[in-house]
């Protein structure tokens, strides 16, 4: 998996389309964000489990393709790459893009 459960990501498209959370849950091709994507969830009330009743506020899950890692020392988002350093560990690698020049 390129995403792991507490990366920074910065969300690329929908209602909450710039901000950024970190990762809660990651699943197969669905990603929980914290913060992002918040629905309103009705509870019934159950007074054998003590549970009062009402709507609650939640994250709901996004595709994973509308997510990007974000870089915190380049302060930038970008796609994950692999490299292998020196011992020949395989370490991930954020690929920033380049601005353009106008």
């Amino acid at each position: 998996m390129k995403y792991k459960k507490n990366d920074i990501v910065t969300v690329l498209v929908g209602k909450d389309r710039g901000k950024r959370g970190r990762l809660l849950q990651v699943k197969d091709d669905r990603i929980l964000v914290e913060g992002i994507n918040i629905v309103f969830k009705s509870i019934k009330q159950n007074p054998q489990k003590n549970i009062s009743g009402g709507i609650e506020k939640k994250e709901s899950s996004i595709h994973i393709s509308n997510v990007m890692l974000f870089d915190e020392k380049q302060s930038m988002s970008g796609r994950v790459g692999y490299k292998f350093d020196e011992q020949g560990k395989k370490e991930r690698v954020i690929r920033t893009r380049k601005k353009r020049e106008s």
